[in-house]
């Protein structure tokens, strides 16, 4: 299995994320990156985010965001188990 990667922008860390990065990144299920900048300053701005595998997840504060991000990677994992199925019983 993939493990589905997260990717938070170092400008974003004023929100309180690098505490939430710090902790996925003892998670062995996800892949954490940290990047100076991912483009989404008018997102990074305004509140908490992250990417989960290209997909941008955010939330009012830093624990809603972990609740994202997991319902995220919940979601897209759903996602590709239904398109295996489907091209199983193809």
């Amino acid at each position: 299995m993939i493990k589905p990667m997260i990717e938070f922008c170092a400008s974003n860390m004023h929100h309180g994320t690098d505490e939430l990065m710090q902790e996925l990144e003892r998670d062995d299920s996800v892949e954490v990156m940290e990047y100076g900048c991912l483009g989404n300053c008018g997102e990074c701005y305004l509140k908490p985010y992250a990417l989960v595998d290209g997909t941008i997840v955010a939330a009012d504060s830093v624990p809603q965001l972990a609740a994202r991000i997991r319902e995220a990677i919940a979601s897209q994992q759903a996602d590709r188990d239904a398109l295996d199925k489907l091209l199983d019983d193809l």
